[in-house]
């Protein structure tokens, strides 16, 4: 008799906590959304993000208001923001990249407010979280980790003979500190030589992306670094003039004028983040017990007019990539996504 008496009120306590996290129809949560820089990928995220939140308000009856703002690559103003947003009692912040991530979780660790992040490529790596299956702290996420040998596999599908790569990068970004040494360490094990060019602003960047071509290298690498993004559509007539393809490690690079963009959907990227928001926030889940999510890494976006300032033709380079991906698609350059 104790012994059911003690799983009644165990089975009490459980259903106590479900009812406490449990959603009221009508109800209005306050969410803060940060995003690091205004390039195509990480506008797309937070696109995809705001319309699924209104989605599943509309379903449920519930109101998200989102704050949305975007610190341009300025931790100044990524500190006002979050502070603002701690001011207005938001009920979760979503940061979209690393570095907006961590300063969330640097901010929100007394008061332990709930953090979903966006494309981090290097949860573990960052700090930000302990595994991808157990975060173990305040946040989760989605992340937009890149398999750099996949890419670097198309690099040599393409140029078989390429004697140098070069890797450009900026050497502050989180995000491409994984990539860019797995990327030396694919080409060392080749015996391929590779030089590397950096830049932390679009005027470097256009430098070194000159460096490049001067250098005569056979391609260039660049992982999912938004420093490169937000000076893509600068730099890509460079590479384009001098016949040298520029792969990345997103789609919106080659929306941008890169030859190659290799790696997730960031639109379905941001309707799962807004998913995740929502199980918090209407389920009560606990971030630190929510995994990280990742996503197949398998379709080549490249650019058209790239591929003919290149001489071939989209079905010779579907040929090509068709051994090494799941799908290859052809996309026109362009600012942003429709």
């Amino acid at each position: 008799m104790k012994k059911l008496v003690s799983v009644l009120a165990a089975l009490t306590l459980a259903l106590t906590a479900l009812c406490s996290f449990a959603f009221a129809e009508g109800e209005t949560y306050k969410i803060g959304l940060c995003n690091l820089v205004d390039d195509a990928s990480l506008n797309q995220i937070v696109k995809n993000i705001q319309e699924r939140l209104e989605e599943i308000g509309a379903e449920k009856n519930v109101t998200f208001a989102v704050q949305y703002d975007n610190c341009n690559l300025d931790f100044a103003v990524l500190n006002q923001i979050i502070s603002k947003f701690q001011a207005d009692e938001v009920d979760l912040m979503i940061g979209v990249a690393t570095p907006v991530a961590g300063a969330m979780q640097t901010a929100t660790g007394d008061s332990r407010t709930p953090v979903v992040f966006a494309a981090v490529s290097d949860p573990v790596g960052s700090g930000l979280v302990d595994s991808m299956e157990k975060p173990g702290a305040n946040l989760t996420g989605t992340s937009d980790y890149l398999d750099t040998n996949a890419v670097m596999n198309l690099i040599f599908a393409l140029k078989p003979e390429a004697k140098t790569i070069g890797l450009l990068y900026n050497i502050s970004e989180d995000a491409s500190a994984t990539p860019i040494a797995a990327a030396r360490e694919y080409l060392t094990a080749k015996g391929v030589a590779y030089k590397e060019y950096t830049g932390v602003n679009a005027i470097e960047v256009q430098q070194a992306a000159q460096n490049a071509v001067a250098d005569q290298v056979d391609a260039v690498f660049t992982p999912t670094d938004n420093t490169i993004m937000a000076a893509e559509l600068g730099i890509y007539e460079i590479f384009r003039d001098a016949k040298i393809p520029h792969f990345t490690g997103a789609d919106s690079f080659a929306l941008n004028g890169a030859f190659l963009g290799y790696g997730v959907d960031y639109a379905n990227l941001g309707r799962e983040t807004a998913n995740m928001v929502a199980d918090i926030l209407l389920n009560g889940k606990d971030p630190a017990e929510v995994p990280v999510m990742t996503f197949d890494n398998g379709t080549a976006t490249v650019n058209n007019e790239i591929i003919a300032a290149l001489d071939l033709t989209f079905e010779q380079v579907e040929a090509l990539f068709a051994p090494y991906c799941t799908k290859v698609v052809a996309i026109d350059t362009a600012e942003e996504f429709e």
